[in-house]
């Protein structure tokens, strides 16, 4: 009884990051990067390049099951969807490789960076 309960305490901020993350990804279109990468590495202590493969991995399914939905409500525009998608997987597999040679130092610092900028221009832009 006290294994499994340990089991569910030491699997809970997974547990709420996924729900927060996933929340996120079906309501902005965003949670993978935005949310989970973050949480995973500053509240859970997981390394930043796991982090991010981690975010990745989960995302498939997340994402799978919101654009079920978002196509259902016909938020989804197909045509401009699939060429995205073609070079989204060229430019995915030239990240990958390219985060196994960069420092996790600057991965964290680019990601950073990368946040505030997009956060500024969101939240000053028309």
């Amino acid at each position: 009884m006290l294994k499994s309960l340990g089991a569910v305490l030491a699997a809970a901020p997974f547990l709420a990051i996924g729900l927060l993350g996933g929340f996120a990804s079906g309501l902005l279109g965003v949670g993978g990067g935005i949310i989970m990468v973050p949480a995973m590495n500053l509240l859970a202590q997981v390394p930043i390049k796991t982090a991010i493969g981690t975010s990745l991995a989960v995302i498939i399914p997340t994402a799978l099951i919101g654009v079920r939905e978002h196509h259902r409500q016909g938020n989804v525009d197909w045509r401009i969807a699939l060429p995205i998608a073609v070079t989204a997987i060229v430019g995915g597999y030239i990240g990958a490789r390219l985060a196994g040679s960069v420092s996790p130092v600057l991965l964290k610092r680019s990601f950073g960076i990368l946040m505030v900028l997009v956060g500024a221009r969101m939240a000053l832009g028309k």
